[in-house]
């Protein structure tokens, strides 16, 4: 049980950070409508069974299976992961480019999964390493990669109050 309370709590905590941080760049239907595919049954089942309160059970999952079901479900759901935008062609697998507001949400998102997984240990530049490292495996449009480091880096450099300031002024959506 739990794991259960605990998983309930943290996503919901995560969608109250993201829809926060969403509003604040004036994304509101991004922040009402942020996440809600993880209270489904397919990805609550994932969550309640893989939970750890560390990181997401999906990566757990993953370890353990080599695959997350629950995650095949979420990306398929919820426009602002990359993997969303990844489409057949005749060339092979292609990325296509991120809507902007999409690509916000998706800054929106790390951000606030880097605050409440890193916790106490959260600086503004843990979105940045997150976002670094996970580069070797993600396939994403070139526009929308240097958006988002764009981002990540300002972020590092300027802090979360200047970033927002700088997305609502100058970010076109």
């Amino acid at each position: 049980m739990n794991k259960v309370i605990g998983h309930l709590k943290t996503i919901t905590k995560h969608k109250l950070k993201v829809g926060k941080l969403c509003f604040r760049c004036h994304l509101y239907k991004q922040g009402l409508l942020h996440d809600l595919s993880k209270y489904s049954y397919s990805e609550l089942k994932t969550g309640f069974k893989y939970y750890q309160g560390y990181r997401s059970p999906i990566d757990k999952e993953k370890e353990e299976k080599g695959y997350s079901m629950g995650w095949m479900h979420h990306k398929g759901r919820n426009k602002h992961h990359w993997e969303y935008w990844l489409d057949n062609s005749p060339d092979g697998v292609i990325a296509l480019r991120m809507p902007t507001r999409y690509a916000l949400e998706m800054f929106c998102d790390g951000v606030a999964a880097s605050m409440i997984y890193k916790g106490s240990d959260y600086t503004d530049r843990s979105p940045l390493e997150y976002f670094e490292g996970g580069r070797k495996v993600r396939m994403m449009h070139r526009k929308t990669d240097e958006l988002l480091t764009h981002l990540f880096n300002y972020l590092a450099d300027n802090g979360l109050d200047k970033t927002i300031e700088h997305i609502v002024k100058d970010i076109r959506i």
